[in-house]
């Protein structure tokens, strides 16, 4: 039986510009700390490694205080599940991309950082989440990226394998984990990691754009 060819999507600069409503959310949570809220700019370079994670980066100018990151974590979780759509928005190309890669008979998929009902939501609310066999985030049973387990469940799902996978994605834990998987890197410079910092982790194909991600896949360049 032949393998289905997989590609396994980023979420969060990759899909879909989610910084604005996440700096938001993020600022919220940081009200009553004497934190100052980083800029936008700044907020794309801390994310890709969860909310956890990006809490921790907001504080790192402060003393560590466990009790105060909990809470920094309540709010903007409650912040951003109440308004986890307001700014965000789909990159151009994206769901005509999608669709064309569906058309082709490609297997499509999720795998992100993200809290998996927050990422569900998300792709739910923008009108693509059912152009994917799975969605899969933080709490769903599976470690973070780059560990590569998420992504080995849901090669067994549909049927596919790694030398006919490619993960598509703009943070260091994507190009990282299709490193584990051994399955093809394309780098999403169109995000939010700096493009050298993805070429230093030495993905297969730097892509400048969605379609152009989506060209070299469809070319059969990827596997």
């Amino acid at each position: 039986m032949t393998a289905r060819r997989l590609v396994l999507f980023d979420l969060d600069g990759t899909l879909v510009d989610t910084a604005p409503d996440i700096a938001r959310a993020l600022a919220v949570g940081l009200e009553g700390t004497g934190v100052a809220p980083p800029p936008l700019e700044v907020v794309k370079r801390m994310m890709g490694d969860g909310s956890l994670e990006l809490v921790r980066r907001a504080l790192s100018g402060a003393p560590p205080d466990p009790p105060r990151e909990e809470a920094v974590l309540d709010r903007f979780l409650a912040a951003y599940r109440e308004n986890v759509c307001v700014d965000s928005r789909l990159y151009p190309g994206v769901a005509d991309g999608l669709a064309a890669l569906r058309g082709d008979g490609l297997a499509l998929a999720v795998v992100t950082n993200k809290a998996g009902e927050l990422a569900r939501k998300l792709l739910g609310t923008l009108g693509i989440a059912a152009s994917f066999e799975a969605i899969s985030g933080d709490g769903d049973g599976f470690p973070r990226k780059p560990d590569p387990a998420a992504a080995r469940a849901i090669l067994v799902e549909v049927g596919g394998a790694t030398h006919e996978t490619a993960v598509v994605g703009d943070g260091l834990p994507d190009m990282r984990l299709a490193r584990a998987l051994g399955a093809t890197a394309v780098a999403a410079t169109w995000g939010y990691a700096p493009a050298a910092a993805l070429a230093g982790e030495g993905p297969r194909f730097l892509a400048g754009s969605f379609g152009e991600a989506i060209a070299l896949i469809r070319s059969g360049a990827t596997g």
